[in-house]
């Protein structure tokens, strides 16, 4: 797991597994939000990561996002959903780009 920090409150990853999720808990990561879709191939289910990280104490969303297609719901939906979790907060997808342009397209809305 090759975690890259953008900031004190946002990370992202590629994808993770749940067996992943208690090291991720233990560096201090208080949310978890995935933006890979589940019918991507080599995809894991969400919801066996969300399991295991309401298990582990850590808040997590769904909130799937086309690979080169993210729309303008989708900057709505991370933006509302960044300023409900507790941070710091990991987000993962394939290899952690769309995340990163993601959060990017977020911070351009608020300036």
């Amino acid at each position: 797991m090759d975690i890259r920090q953008v900031n004190d409150a946002f990370s992202v990853t590629g994808q993770i597994t749940a067996a992943q999720v208690p090291e991720i808990a233990q560096a201090g990561f208080k949310s978890i939000i995935c933006n890979r879709p589940d019918s991507e191939d080599g995809a894991v289910p969400h919801d066996a990561v969300e399991t295991a990280a309401r298990e582990a104490g850590l808040e997590f969303r769904f909130l799937p996002v086309v690979s080169g297609a993210i729309t303008a719901e989708n900057v709505q939906e991370m933006a509302a959903t960044l300023e409900s979790l507790p941070q710091p907060v990991l987000a993962y997808c394939r290899s952690g780009g769309r995340c990163l342009n993601l959060y990017a397209l977020v911070q351009e809305t608020k300036d």
